[in-house]
């Protein structure tokens, strides 16, 4: 979700926009709050530790980014995805062991990922 830091209005539409977020998506959705333009901080409309607040209340990963001159961008979404990933490996290890998230592989075991049969490879058009 993401609020223009210069204009308090968008931030105010925030609750609602999480709300209708938790009510329509699945429940494991995971979710950012994004203060964007932070190159206008003289004209800061919401106080970064109110939002952070917010974030914090609502179990929300929260950032400051501004799109015009490319701060924090890649960050955000580094941050996002690495909580996505963190949160599917999780299920996948409880799913294949039947535990509920505590597997923790053994010294020397090894996890394979993922194995592209050459007849795979052909399926999907590339090489690799």
């Amino acid at each position: 979700m993401v609020y223009d830091i210069s204009k308090h209005a968008s931030f105010e539409n925030v609750e609602r926009w999480l709300k209708e977020l938790r009510d329509h998506a699945d429940a494991n959705i995971v979710i950012m709050l994004v203060g964007n333009k932070c190159d206008l901080r003289h004209l800061r409309g919401v106080q970064t530790d109110d939002a952070k607040s917010f974030a914090e209340k609502n179990n929300l990963n929260f950032i400051e980014t501004s799109a015009l001159d490319s701060t924090n961008v890649d960050l955000a979404f580094q941050t996002i995805l690495t909580e996505i990933y963190r949160i599917v490996s999780r299920k996948t290890l409880a799913n294949e062991e039947g535990m509920s998230g505590n597997y923790k592989p053994s010294d020397g075991e090894t996890i394979v990922v993922s194995e592209n049969t050459e007849e795979e490879k052909k399926k999907k058009g590339g090489c690799c």
